[in-house]
C-alpha cells in the first residue's frame, strides 16, 4: 500500500532541526532541535492524518474531520516532513503502519493533560495491536474501579490528541459495539479491520 507526504505550503522548520538522533524511545532526547510546532499531513486508508511535532516531541496526531478534510488547525506552520527529524521519523512509522508493517510505535510524545488521564492515555498504549477493549478493562487495567471510573475513563479516552499511536481506536462497548469516535466510526473500523487483517484474525462483527 503507498502511503504518501501529501503536498502543500511549507516552511523550513527553524535551524538546528535536522539534529540527528532526536528520536529516543518514547522521550524528548535532551538538546533535541527547538524548531517549535510545526506539522505535516499525509495520506492514508483513512483519508489526510496530520502529525505535529514541537521541540523533539509529537504533540498531536489527528485523523481527518468527518468530511474529509485535515484536522490541522492550531498544530503550527505546515513544513516538508524532512526538516525535522522527529517528524520525518513519525511519518515513517506512520506509513509503515497503515501498509501492515509496523505494530508498534516508538516515537517521542509530550502529552497535554491531567494525572487522570495520562494514566488512561498510558493504558491505552499497552493495548495490544489487533485487540480491542472496552471501558471497564480499560479503567482496570490501570488500577482503577471500573464500576466508578468507566465513564471518565471514556472521556480521557476521547480527549487523546494522539490517535493511533495512542490507540484510543481500540476501545469498544462493553457488549462489543463500536461506539465513540470523534473521526467517525467508519474510521475507527477500517483501523481495526486493518489491524485485523495483519494479525490473522477474525472478521470484524461491527
Amino acid at each position: 500500500m503507498d502511503v504518501d507526504v501529501t503536498t502543500g505550503p511549507m516552511r523550513p522548520a527553524q535551524e538546528g532541526a535536522a539534529q540527528e538522533g532526536a528520536v529516543q524511545a518514547g522521550l524528548v532526547q535532551e538538546g533535541a532541535a527547538q524548531a517549535g510546532l510545526v506539522h505535516a499531513v499525509l495520506g492514508s486508508p483513512v483519508g489526510p492524518v496530520a502529525v505535529a511535532v514541537e521541540d523533539g516531541a509529537v504533540t498531536h496526531l489527528r485523523l481527518p474531520r468527518t468530511d474529509g478534510t485535515p484536522a490541522a488547525d492550531d498544530v503550527g506552520e505546515r513544513v516538508d516532513p524532512g526538516d525535522d527529524p522527529v517528524l520525518a521519523e513519525a511519518v515513517r512509522q506512520l506509513a509503515a503502519y497503515f501498509a501492515g508493517e509496523l505494530r508498534d510505535f516508538d516515537l517521542p510524545l509530550r502529552y497535554a493533560g491531567t494525572a487522570f488521564q495520562r494514566k488512561v492515555w498510558d493504558g491505552l498504549r499497552r493495548v495490544p495491536y489487533g485487540t480491542t477493549t472496552s471501558y471497564g478493562a480499560l479503567a482496570e487495567s490501570v488500577g482503577l474501579d471500573p464500576r466508578t471510573t468507566a465513564r471518565a475513563v471514556g472521556a480521557a479516552n476521547g480527549a487523546n490528541r494522539m490517535a493511533i499511536v495512542v490507540p484510543c481506536h481500540r476501545v469498544i462497548g462493553a457488549g462489543g459495539k463500536l461506539v465513540g469516535f470523534a473521526a467517525g466510526l467508519d474510521r475507527k473500523r477500517t483501523l481495526l479491520d486493518l489491524e485485523r487483517r495483519v494479525v490473522g484474525g477474525p472478521a470484524l462483527l461491527f
